[in-house]
């Protein structure tokens, strides 16, 4: 079974977007995953299709009403659905490879964007909503966030990348930032690619590799070292 995508959202011409292309779009071609686009104001009840309303309690901006979020979620994941249901919210727990690799290895997943000032409490908590942020700022709604999580997600699934070892060594694969790469000419703007690399010596490679990884990490990243 392939790792089944559901977006809902109030653009749904915003999708596949940069998800289409390069590898993820070969993949999604090549039935690797599969994503569909669901259009929230298709489950408005009024001849303005209205989705949302003021805020109880008074406050800017508008609230995506429960009733017709939650019709959607209903419909696009019934009851028995095993996939997750994840609201991209910057107040969400931060995206990790950790997490982004347990998603791809599930079943796919159910992506609620959000817009205006947020979504009310009732759904998030009676339809289990996981809250999902890709960092500490505030979008002016959830698309592209549900992109960067589809993009991390999708790149860790089996064939959609290509060989495992394509990621191994990535930023956070191994709990550090990955190391610098070179490639020719061997020397570009009076820079040599470091000697090692070309020594042909795979042990010494390696070992130079863990070291730069560790070195970056510890100047950019202590935390991660925690």
């Amino acid at each position: 079974m392939s790792f089944s995508a559901a977006v809902i959202t109030l653009f749904p011409e915003l999708f596949p977007g940069p998800l289409g292309a390069s590898v993820l779009g070969r993949g999604l071609a090549e039935g690797l995953w599969s994503l569909s686009a669901t259009q929230l104001r298709d489950f408005a009840s009024d001849r303005h299709r209205t989705v949302d309303d003021t805020p109880s309690g008074g406050g800017a901006g508008m609230v995506l009403k429960p009733d017709i979020l939650a019709k959607a979620i209903d419909t696009v994941a019934p009851q028995g659905d095993p996939r997750p249901r994840i609201l991209m919210s910057p107040r969400g727990r931060p995206l990790t490879q950790q997490r982004a690799r347990e998603l791809a290895l599930g079943p796919g997943a159910v992506i609620v964007c959000g817009r205006f000032e947020g979504v009310d409490q009732r759904v998030i908590d009676g339809r289990a909503l996981e809250e999902i942020s890709i960092g500490d700022y505030v979008l002016a709604g959830g698309e592209v966030a549900a992109m960067v999580l589809l993009e991390a997600v999708v790149r860790l699934i089996p064939g959609v990348l290509g060989k495992a070892e394509s990621h191994a060594d990535e930023s956070f694969e191994n709990g550090l930032l990955e190391y610098p790469h070179y490639t020719r000419p061997q020397t570009f703007e009076g820079v040599d690619i470091p000697q090692v690399l070309t020594s042909g010596d795979h042990g010494k490679i390696v070992r130079w590799r863990q070291e730069q990884s560790m070195e970056l990490t510890r100047r950019r990243r202590p935390d991660l070292l925690k």
